[in-house]
Protein backbone atom coordinates (compact mmCIF):
# COMPACT_ATOMS: atom_id res chain seq x y z
CA UNK A 1 0.00 0.00 0.00
CA UNK A 2 2.76 2.41 0.91
CA UNK A 3 4.69 1.68 -2.28
CA UNK A 4 1.57 2.22 -4.40
CA UNK A 5 0.79 5.44 -2.59
CA UNK A 6 4.37 6.64 -3.08
CA UNK A 7 4.21 5.79 -6.79
CA UNK A 8 1.01 7.82 -7.22
CA UNK A 9 2.51 10.84 -5.41
CA UNK A 10 5.71 10.62 -7.45
CA UNK A 11 3.80 10.34 -10.73
CA UNK A 12 1.66 13.35 -9.78
CA UNK A 13 4.79 15.39 -8.90
CA UNK A 14 6.45 14.52 -12.20
CA UNK A 15 3.28 15.48 -14.05
CA UNK A 16 3.20 18.85 -12.25
CA UNK A 17 6.86 19.48 -13.04
CA UNK A 18 6.50 18.66 -16.74
CA UNK A 19 3.39 20.83 -16.94
CA UNK A 20 5.04 23.77 -15.16
CA UNK A 21 7.87 23.91 -17.67
CA UNK A 22 5.46 25.54 -20.11
CA UNK A 23 4.17 28.20 -17.70
CA UNK A 24 5.56 30.76 -15.27
CA UNK A 25 5.35 29.57 -11.67
CA UNK A 26 6.58 31.06 -8.39
CA UNK A 27 9.49 29.31 -6.66
CA UNK A 28 8.71 30.16 -3.04
CA UNK A 29 6.27 29.11 -0.33
CA UNK A 30 4.17 32.28 -0.54
CA UNK A 31 3.65 31.75 -4.29
CA UNK A 32 4.08 35.49 -4.69
CA UNK A 33 7.03 37.81 -5.31
CA UNK A 34 7.65 41.55 -5.42
CA UNK A 35 10.01 43.07 -8.03
CA UNK A 36 11.10 46.71 -8.18
CA UNK A 37 10.99 48.46 -11.56
CA UNK A 38 12.22 51.66 -13.17
CA UNK A 39 9.59 54.00 -14.61
CA UNK A 40 11.14 55.71 -17.63
CA UNK A 41 9.01 57.97 -19.80
CA UNK A 42 5.89 56.19 -18.43
CA UNK A 43 7.35 52.77 -19.36
CA UNK A 44 8.01 49.90 -16.95
CA UNK A 45 11.53 48.41 -17.11
CA UNK A 46 12.04 45.21 -15.11
CA UNK A 47 15.03 42.88 -14.58
CA UNK A 48 14.64 39.60 -16.50
CA UNK A 49 17.09 36.72 -16.38
CA UNK A 50 17.51 34.80 -19.65
CA UNK A 51 19.51 31.57 -19.47
CA UNK A 52 21.40 32.93 -16.46
CA UNK A 53 22.05 36.44 -17.85
CA UNK A 54 20.22 39.38 -16.21
CA UNK A 55 18.82 41.94 -18.68
CA UNK A 56 16.38 44.87 -18.71
CA UNK A 57 12.98 44.30 -20.37
CA UNK A 58 9.95 46.47 -21.03
CA UNK A 59 6.79 45.05 -19.46
CA UNK A 60 4.34 45.45 -22.32
CA UNK A 61 0.72 44.28 -22.23
CA UNK A 62 0.50 45.03 -25.94
CA UNK A 63 3.08 42.45 -27.06
CA UNK A 64 2.25 38.78 -27.57
CA UNK A 65 5.78 37.44 -28.11
CA UNK A 66 8.88 38.07 -25.96
CA UNK A 67 11.52 39.87 -28.02
CA UNK A 68 15.26 40.38 -27.62
CA UNK A 69 16.91 43.20 -29.56
CA UNK A 70 19.81 42.90 -31.97
CA UNK A 71 22.67 44.56 -30.11
CA UNK A 72 23.19 41.50 -27.90
CA UNK A 73 25.30 38.61 -29.12
CA UNK A 74 22.31 36.40 -28.41
CA UNK A 75 23.76 33.18 -29.77
CA UNK A 76 26.82 33.19 -27.46
CA UNK A 77 25.98 35.34 -24.43
CA UNK A 78 22.51 33.89 -23.85
CA UNK A 79 23.20 30.44 -25.32
CA UNK A 80 20.07 30.76 -27.46
CA UNK A 81 19.51 27.60 -29.46
CA UNK A 82 17.10 25.72 -31.73
CA UNK A 83 16.43 28.81 -33.84
CA UNK A 84 14.21 29.24 -36.90
CA UNK A 85 13.61 32.36 -39.00
CA UNK A 86 10.17 34.04 -38.85
CA UNK A 87 8.77 37.54 -39.51
CA UNK A 88 6.94 39.81 -37.05
CA UNK A 89 4.72 42.80 -37.92
CA UNK A 90 4.19 45.87 -35.75
CA UNK A 91 3.31 49.57 -35.87
CA UNK A 92 4.89 51.67 -38.62
CA UNK A 93 4.73 51.70 -42.40
CA UNK A 94 7.81 49.51 -42.91
CA UNK A 95 7.98 45.83 -43.76
CA UNK A 96 7.74 42.91 -41.39
CA UNK A 97 10.82 42.41 -39.23
CA UNK A 98 13.00 39.33 -39.60
CA UNK A 99 13.56 37.47 -36.33
CA UNK A 100 15.04 34.22 -35.12
CA UNK A 101 12.69 32.14 -33.01
CA UNK A 102 14.39 30.18 -30.25
CA UNK A 103 12.86 27.48 -28.04
CA UNK A 104 13.63 25.95 -24.63
CA UNK A 105 14.98 29.09 -22.94
CA UNK A 106 14.92 29.51 -19.15
CA UNK A 107 13.41 32.85 -18.08
CA UNK A 108 13.33 34.19 -14.51
CA UNK A 109 11.61 37.33 -13.19
CA UNK A 110 12.22 37.52 -9.46
CA UNK A 111 11.08 34.16 -8.10
CA UNK A 112 8.90 33.49 -11.15
CA UNK A 113 10.45 31.02 -13.58
CA UNK A 114 9.56 29.40 -16.88
CA UNK A 115 11.72 26.53 -18.12
CA UNK A 116 10.62 26.35 -21.72
CA UNK A 117 10.20 29.86 -23.14
CA UNK A 118 10.14 30.83 -26.81
CA UNK A 119 12.12 33.99 -27.63
CA UNK A 120 12.28 36.11 -30.76
CA UNK A 121 15.64 37.75 -31.49
CA UNK A 122 15.55 40.81 -33.78
CA UNK A 123 18.74 41.70 -35.65
CA UNK A 124 17.60 44.99 -37.21
CA UNK A 125 20.10 47.58 -35.94
CA UNK A 126 17.45 50.32 -36.12
CA UNK A 127 15.33 48.62 -33.47
CA UNK A 128 17.05 49.78 -30.32
CA UNK A 129 14.99 51.70 -27.78
CA UNK A 130 17.91 52.51 -25.49
CA UNK A 131 18.96 55.77 -27.26
CA UNK A 132 15.44 57.24 -26.90
CA UNK A 133 15.02 56.10 -23.29
CA UNK A 134 18.54 56.85 -22.09
CA UNK A 135 18.59 53.44 -20.44
CA UNK A 136 19.58 50.02 -21.84
CA UNK A 137 16.54 47.98 -22.84
CA UNK A 138 17.35 44.50 -24.09
CA UNK A 139 13.88 43.22 -24.86
CA UNK A 140 10.12 43.18 -24.32
CA UNK A 141 7.90 40.68 -22.51
CA UNK A 142 4.13 40.63 -22.10
CA UNK A 143 1.53 37.96 -22.76
CA UNK A 144 3.58 34.96 -21.63
CA UNK A 145 3.88 36.43 -18.13
CA UNK A 146 0.37 37.90 -17.83
CA UNK A 147 -1.42 34.72 -18.94
CA UNK A 148 0.15 32.64 -16.17
CA UNK A 149 0.24 34.98 -13.17
CA UNK A 150 -1.76 37.76 -11.53
CA UNK A 151 0.32 40.91 -12.07
CA UNK A 152 -0.06 43.86 -9.72
CA UNK A 153 1.56 47.06 -11.02
CA UNK A 154 2.12 49.63 -8.30
CA UNK A 155 3.09 52.71 -10.31
CA UNK A 156 3.27 54.99 -7.26
CA UNK A 157 5.84 52.83 -5.40
CA UNK A 158 7.34 51.34 -8.57
CA UNK A 159 7.08 47.63 -8.04
CA UNK A 160 5.20 44.72 -9.55
CA UNK A 161 3.91 41.76 -7.58
CA UNK A 162 3.57 38.39 -9.29
CA UNK A 163 1.20 35.83 -7.78
CA UNK A 164 -0.10 32.37 -8.57
CA UNK A 165 -3.74 32.86 -9.71
CA UNK A 166 -5.20 29.91 -7.77
CA UNK A 167 -3.96 31.35 -4.44
CA UNK A 168 -4.61 35.02 -5.13
CA UNK A 169 -7.29 36.74 -3.03
CA UNK A 170 -8.64 40.22 -3.69
CA UNK A 171 -8.69 42.76 -0.87
CA UNK A 172 -11.79 44.88 -0.40
CA UNK A 173 -11.44 48.29 -2.03
CA UNK A 174 -14.39 50.68 -2.03
CA UNK A 175 -12.63 53.23 -4.24
CA UNK A 176 -11.47 50.72 -6.86
CA UNK A 177 -13.07 50.03 -10.22
CA UNK A 178 -13.06 46.59 -11.82
CA UNK A 179 -13.41 46.23 -15.58
CA UNK A 180 -13.85 43.15 -17.73
CA UNK A 181 -11.05 42.25 -20.13
CA UNK A 182 -11.68 41.12 -23.68
CA UNK A 183 -9.00 39.39 -25.73
CA UNK A 184 -8.12 39.42 -29.40
CA UNK A 185 -5.03 37.52 -30.51
CA UNK A 186 -3.86 37.33 -26.89
CA UNK A 187 -4.03 41.10 -26.36
CA UNK A 188 -6.22 42.68 -23.63
CA UNK A 189 -8.95 45.27 -24.35
CA UNK A 190 -11.21 47.35 -22.11
CA UNK A 191 -14.19 49.59 -22.72
CA UNK A 192 -13.96 53.31 -21.98
CA UNK A 193 -15.56 56.57 -23.00
CA UNK A 194 -14.24 59.79 -24.53
CA UNK A 195 -15.94 63.16 -24.85
CA UNK A 196 -15.23 64.78 -28.22
CA UNK A 197 -17.12 67.88 -29.42
CA UNK A 198 -19.50 67.57 -26.45
CA UNK A 199 -20.40 64.02 -27.45
CA UNK A 200 -19.77 60.94 -25.27
CA UNK A 201 -18.38 58.10 -27.39
CA UNK A 202 -17.83 54.50 -26.27
CA UNK A 203 -14.41 53.14 -27.25
CA UNK A 204 -12.74 49.74 -27.08
CA UNK A 205 -9.06 50.18 -26.28
CA UNK A 206 -5.98 47.99 -26.22
CA UNK A 207 -4.25 48.14 -22.81
CA UNK A 208 -0.74 49.10 -23.88
CA UNK A 209 1.73 49.46 -21.00
CA UNK A 210 4.48 49.51 -23.66
CA UNK A 211 3.31 52.90 -24.99
CA UNK A 212 4.45 56.12 -23.31
CA UNK A 213 1.58 58.29 -24.59
CA UNK A 214 -1.78 58.71 -22.84
CA UNK A 215 -4.39 57.80 -25.42
CA UNK A 216 -4.35 56.81 -29.09
CA UNK A 217 -7.57 56.88 -31.10
CA UNK A 218 -8.21 55.73 -34.66
CA UNK A 219 -10.16 58.40 -36.52
CA UNK A 220 -13.64 57.29 -37.57
CA UNK A 221 -16.06 59.98 -38.78
CA UNK A 222 -19.04 57.63 -38.53
CA UNK A 223 -18.46 57.30 -34.76
CA UNK A 224 -17.43 60.91 -34.24
CA UNK A 225 -13.85 59.94 -33.36
CA UNK A 226 -11.77 62.78 -34.80
CA UNK A 227 -9.38 65.47 -33.65
CA UNK A 228 -10.61 68.90 -32.64
CA UNK A 229 -9.63 72.00 -34.60
CA UNK A 230 -6.72 72.44 -32.20
CA UNK A 231 -4.07 69.90 -33.15
CA UNK A 232 -0.60 69.63 -34.65
CA UNK A 233 1.14 66.96 -36.70
CA UNK A 234 3.89 65.18 -34.83
CA UNK A 235 6.12 62.14 -34.44
CA UNK A 236 4.15 59.75 -32.20
CA UNK A 237 6.59 56.93 -31.60
CA UNK A 238 8.54 54.05 -33.04
CA UNK A 239 7.10 50.59 -33.60
CA UNK A 240 8.58 47.29 -34.77
CA UNK A 241 7.90 48.26 -38.38
CA UNK A 242 9.09 51.88 -38.26
CA UNK A 243 8.16 55.36 -37.07
CA UNK A 244 4.55 56.46 -36.51
CA UNK A 245 3.26 59.98 -37.24
CA UNK A 246 -0.10 61.64 -36.74
CA UNK A 247 -2.04 64.38 -34.98
CA UNK A 248 -1.71 65.41 -31.34
CA UNK A 249 -4.72 66.92 -29.63
CA UNK A 250 -6.83 66.82 -26.43
CA UNK A 251 -10.12 65.21 -25.43
CA UNK A 252 -12.38 66.98 -22.97
CA UNK A 253 -12.64 63.86 -20.80
CA UNK A 254 -11.59 60.23 -20.87
CA UNK A 255 -13.46 57.87 -18.56
CA UNK A 256 -13.06 54.35 -17.22
CA UNK A 257 -16.29 53.70 -15.31
CA UNK A 258 -16.38 56.31 -12.50
CA UNK A 259 -12.80 57.50 -13.08
CA UNK A 260 -12.73 60.56 -15.32
CA UNK A 261 -9.61 62.38 -16.56
CA UNK A 262 -9.95 65.93 -17.92
CA UNK A 263 -8.09 67.43 -20.91
CA UNK A 264 -6.30 64.16 -21.57
CA UNK A 265 -3.65 64.02 -24.28
CA UNK A 266 -4.71 62.10 -27.35
CA UNK A 267 -2.90 61.11 -30.53
CA UNK A 268 -4.59 60.21 -33.81
CA UNK A 269 -2.06 58.11 -35.77
CA UNK A 270 -2.22 58.33 -39.56
CA UNK A 271 -3.98 55.22 -40.85
CA UNK A 272 -1.03 54.12 -43.00
CA UNK A 273 1.05 53.49 -39.84
CA UNK A 274 -1.58 51.48 -37.94
CA UNK A 275 -3.20 49.40 -40.68
CA UNK A 276 -1.94 46.23 -39.01
CA UNK A 277 -3.35 47.29 -35.61
CA UNK A 278 -6.77 48.05 -37.12
CA UNK A 279 -7.36 44.46 -38.22
CA UNK A 280 -9.42 44.09 -35.05
CA UNK A 281 -12.37 46.09 -36.38
CA UNK A 282 -13.92 46.77 -32.97
CA UNK A 283 -10.74 48.45 -31.74
CA UNK A 284 -10.88 52.23 -31.30
CA UNK A 285 -7.28 52.76 -30.18
CA UNK A 286 -5.04 52.27 -27.11
CA UNK A 287 -4.78 53.41 -23.51
CA UNK A 288 -1.10 53.69 -22.59
CA UNK A 289 1.44 54.55 -19.90
CA UNK A 290 0.58 58.20 -19.30
CA UNK A 291 -2.91 57.15 -18.21
CA UNK A 292 -2.12 53.74 -16.72
CA UNK A 293 0.51 55.25 -14.37
CA UNK A 294 -2.29 57.25 -12.67
CA UNK A 295 -3.58 53.98 -11.18
CA UNK A 296 -2.26 51.06 -9.23
CA UNK A 297 -3.37 48.15 -11.36
CA UNK A 298 -4.14 44.46 -10.90
CA UNK A 299 -4.21 42.52 -14.18
CA UNK A 300 -5.77 39.06 -13.98
CA UNK A 301 -5.96 37.24 -17.32
CA UNK A 302 -7.31 34.02 -15.76
CA UNK A 303 -10.41 35.81 -14.46
CA UNK A 304 -10.39 38.29 -17.38
CA UNK A 305 -10.54 41.37 -15.14
CA UNK A 306 -8.46 44.47 -14.44
CA UNK A 307 -8.71 46.41 -11.17
CA UNK A 308 -7.88 50.12 -11.03
CA UNK A 309 -7.17 52.17 -7.91
CA UNK A 310 -6.19 55.79 -8.50
CA UNK A 311 -2.85 56.87 -7.02
CA UNK A 312 -0.89 60.10 -6.40
CA UNK A 313 -0.40 60.69 -10.13
CA UNK A 314 -4.12 60.72 -10.89
CA UNK A 315 -4.60 64.51 -10.84
CA UNK A 316 -1.31 65.39 -12.57
CA UNK A 317 -1.82 67.68 -15.56
CA UNK A 318 -1.33 66.15 -18.98
CA UNK A 319 1.81 67.70 -20.47
CA UNK A 320 3.33 67.40 -23.92
CA UNK A 321 6.52 68.36 -25.73
CA UNK A 322 6.14 72.07 -26.53
CA UNK A 323 9.53 72.46 -28.21
CA UNK A 324 9.00 70.33 -31.30
CA UNK A 325 12.22 68.33 -30.97
CA UNK A 326 12.86 64.73 -29.97
CA UNK A 327 16.32 63.86 -28.72
CA UNK A 328 18.16 60.59 -28.24
CA UNK A 329 21.39 59.33 -26.78
CA UNK A 330 24.01 59.08 -29.53
CA UNK A 331 27.15 57.48 -28.15
CA UNK A 332 29.87 59.16 -26.10
CA UNK A 333 32.57 61.79 -26.54
CA UNK A 334 35.62 62.92 -24.59
CA UNK A 335 35.12 66.14 -22.62
CA UNK A 336 37.74 68.24 -20.82
CA UNK A 337 36.49 69.39 -17.43
CA UNK A 338 37.77 70.59 -14.08
CA UNK A 339 39.03 67.82 -11.80
CA UNK A 340 37.74 68.20 -8.25
CA UNK A 341 39.54 65.07 -7.07
CA UNK A 342 43.03 65.00 -5.62
CA UNK A 343 45.68 63.77 -8.08
CA UNK A 344 49.05 62.26 -7.39
CA UNK A 345 52.39 63.32 -8.87
CA UNK A 346 51.71 61.29 -12.02
CA UNK A 347 48.52 63.23 -12.78
CA UNK A 348 46.28 60.23 -12.15
CA UNK A 349 43.20 60.76 -9.97
CA UNK A 350 43.35 58.93 -6.66
CA UNK A 351 39.60 58.36 -7.02
CA UNK A 352 39.18 55.45 -9.42
CA UNK A 353 37.07 56.30 -12.45
CA UNK A 354 37.23 54.07 -15.50
CA UNK A 355 35.76 56.80 -17.74
CA UNK A 356 38.21 59.63 -17.00
CA UNK A 357 41.92 60.44 -17.01
CA UNK A 358 43.58 63.41 -15.28
CA UNK A 359 45.73 65.48 -17.68
CA UNK A 360 47.15 67.76 -14.95
CA UNK A 361 46.30 68.86 -11.41
CA UNK A 362 43.29 70.92 -12.55
CA UNK A 363 41.68 69.15 -15.51
CA UNK A 364 40.69 65.71 -16.62
CA UNK A 365 39.32 64.19 -19.82
CA UNK A 366 36.12 62.21 -19.30
CA UNK A 367 33.88 60.09 -21.47
CA UNK A 368 30.40 61.67 -21.47
CA UNK A 369 27.06 60.89 -23.18
CA UNK A 370 26.11 62.73 -26.36
CA UNK A 371 22.54 63.77 -27.25
CA UNK A 372 21.30 64.41 -30.77
CA UNK A 373 18.08 65.78 -32.30
CA UNK A 374 16.37 62.85 -34.06
CA UNK A 375 12.94 64.35 -34.85
CA UNK A 376 11.92 67.95 -35.59
CA UNK A 377 8.29 69.01 -35.81
CA UNK A 378 7.37 71.30 -38.67
CA UNK A 379 6.56 74.90 -37.66
CA UNK A 380 7.56 74.15 -34.07
CA UNK A 381 9.44 76.70 -31.93
CA UNK A 382 12.66 74.70 -32.39
CA UNK A 383 12.35 74.52 -36.19
CA UNK A 384 11.46 78.21 -36.49
CA UNK A 385 14.55 79.04 -34.42
CA UNK A 386 16.75 77.24 -36.98
CA UNK A 387 17.52 73.88 -35.37
CA UNK A 388 17.91 70.78 -37.56
CA UNK A 389 17.76 67.01 -37.25
CA UNK A 390 21.23 65.69 -36.54
CA UNK A 391 22.30 68.67 -34.41
CA UNK A 392 24.30 67.52 -31.38
CA UNK A 393 23.27 69.31 -28.17
CA UNK A 394 26.28 70.62 -26.24
CA UNK A 395 24.41 72.63 -23.60
CA UNK A 396 20.89 73.60 -22.58
CA UNK A 397 20.24 76.87 -20.74
CA UNK A 398 24.00 77.30 -20.24
CA UNK A 399 24.45 73.90 -18.57
CA UNK A 400 26.43 71.17 -20.35
CA UNK A 401 24.15 68.51 -21.78
CA UNK A 402 26.20 65.66 -20.31
CA UNK A 403 25.23 66.86 -16.83
CA UNK A 404 21.64 65.80 -17.57
CA UNK A 405 20.10 62.38 -17.83
CA UNK A 406 18.15 62.05 -21.06
CA UNK A 407 14.79 62.10 -19.26
CA UNK A 408 15.76 65.24 -17.31
CA UNK A 409 16.53 67.09 -20.53
CA UNK A 410 13.33 65.92 -22.21
CA UNK A 411 11.27 67.16 -19.24
CA UNK A 412 12.53 70.70 -19.90
CA UNK A 413 10.70 70.59 -23.25
CA UNK A 414 7.48 69.73 -21.38
CA UNK A 415 7.63 72.95 -19.36
CA UNK A 416 5.24 75.91 -19.29
CA UNK A 417 4.23 78.14 -22.14
CA UNK A 418 6.81 80.92 -22.50
CA UNK A 419 9.69 79.05 -20.85
CA UNK A 420 12.95 80.00 -22.57
CA UNK A 421 15.16 77.29 -24.02
CA UNK A 422 18.72 78.11 -25.10
CA UNK A 423 20.59 75.37 -26.97
CA UNK A 424 24.25 75.35 -27.93
CA UNK A 425 24.76 72.76 -30.65
CA UNK A 426 27.37 71.23 -32.91
CA UNK A 427 26.36 70.91 -36.55
CA UNK A 428 28.08 68.67 -39.08
CA UNK A 429 27.93 70.04 -42.62
CA UNK A 430 28.84 66.69 -44.24
CA UNK A 431 32.20 68.10 -45.27
CA UNK A 432 35.28 66.38 -43.90
CA UNK A 433 36.13 67.83 -40.49
CA UNK A 434 33.82 70.82 -41.02
CA UNK A 435 31.70 71.30 -37.93
CA UNK A 436 30.25 74.49 -36.52
CA UNK A 437 29.19 75.50 -33.01
CA UNK A 438 25.90 77.44 -33.03
CA UNK A 439 23.51 78.85 -30.41
CA UNK A 440 19.73 79.02 -30.73
CA UNK A 441 17.00 80.34 -28.46
CA UNK A 442 13.24 79.85 -28.49
CA UNK A 443 10.25 79.87 -26.15
CA UNK A 444 7.91 76.94 -25.53
CA UNK A 445 4.53 77.35 -27.23
CA UNK A 446 1.23 75.77 -26.15
CA UNK A 447 -0.96 74.96 -29.14
CA UNK A 448 -4.00 74.40 -26.91
CA UNK A 449 -3.87 77.63 -24.86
Amino acid sequence: MKKGFLLIILSFSLFNFSFSQDIFFIQNKKKSDKIKFKLINNLIVIPVEINGVTLSFLLDTGVTKPIIFNFLNVSDTLRIRNTEKIFLRGLGEGESVETLKSENNVVKIGDAIKLNQDLYAIYDTNLNFAPRLGFPVHGIIGYDLFKDLVVEINYSNRFIRLSEPYLYTYKSCNKCERLNLEFYKNKPYINGEVNIDKKDISVKLLIDSGGSDALWLFEDDSLGIKSSNKYFNDFLGHGLSGSVYGKRSKVKTFSLKSFSLKNANVAFPDSVYVSHAKKFKNRSGSVAGNILKRFNVIIDYKRAIITLNKNRYFNDKFKYNKSGIEIAHSGFRFVKEKDNNVTNSYGVSTKTDATSLAVNNRYKISLKPTYVIVELRKNSPAEKAGLRKGDIILSINNKSSYQFKLNQMIQMFYGNKGDRIKLRIERNYNIIDFKKILTFEFKLEDVFN
